[in-house]
């Protein structure tokens, strides 16, 4: 193939660009700094950061190798002592976000709506016989999901839940993470099918309705 003068050229500033990369690795999820509130104190040390708000208090732990710097008021920001080492820069930005969401978890909350679709699908929440014998907060959920019995599911202490009609639920944390493991488990009872789309459906989620093959 024979290059003409502008293909050689452009060739040749891309092999010498002044441009390289000064820093080959660097997450840039944990690079960025986070703003927080003024009512939320931070407290590090050199194992976790504790996060004082005024939904209560959590700390996320902290590997050896990363430390917290305040460059501004109300702003802190994660380091790492070599961006190089896979594990510093993999745990960088998962440090990173583990405390962006503990901040939101105590000052705002995380909530998250379930939908029951189906034909005869309802859920109801009452009293649970068992009390908080089993660490919940007193309360179930009483689904009817198209099986030939009531499916119950206490619900944790760490949840709050609200029933506004019967096919639709809302839960709230102050912990992501527990918050997923509940919805995920509520919706394990009766998954999304993709043949009538019934089931439970966390929040926006949408599946590709199949055709049935015919004969």
């Amino acid at each position: 193939m024979i290059l003409r003068p502008q293909q050689l050229a452009c060739r040749a500033l891309r092999t010498f660009s002044t441009t390289a990369r000064s820093q080959a690795h660097v997450s840039h999820i944990g690079r960025e700094p986070i703003k927080y509130p003024t009512n939320v104190t931070l407290t590090p040390s050199p194992t976790s950061i504790s996060i004082t708000g005024p939904l209560g208090a959590t700390s996320v732990p902290l590997k050896p190798y990363m430390r917290i710097e305040f460059p501004e008021e109300q702003t802190m920001s994660v380091i790492v002592e070599d961006a190089e080492v896979k594990e510093q820069r993999q745990m960088w930005g998962t440090t990173r976000t583990l405390i962006a969401n503990a901040i939101m978890g105590m000052t705002t909350g995380f909530s998250v709506p379930l939908f029951l679709v189906g034909v005869g699908y309802r859920v109801a929440l009452e009293e649970d016989p068992r009390g908080t014998a089993d660490g919940g907060n007193g309360k179930r959920l009483n689904m009817k999901l198209g099986y030939s019995h009531s499916v119950f599911v206490p619900v944790p202490a760490c949840i709050n839940i609200e029933v506004p009609s019967p096919t639709k639920i809302v839960l709230g944390c102050t912990d992501k993470h527990l918050l997923g493991l509940f919805a995920a488990k509520v919706r394990s009872h009766r998954k999304p099918e993709p043949y009538k789309g019934k089931g439970i459906f966390i929040g926006n989620e949408q599946i590709r309705i199949k055709s049935v093959k015919k004969k």
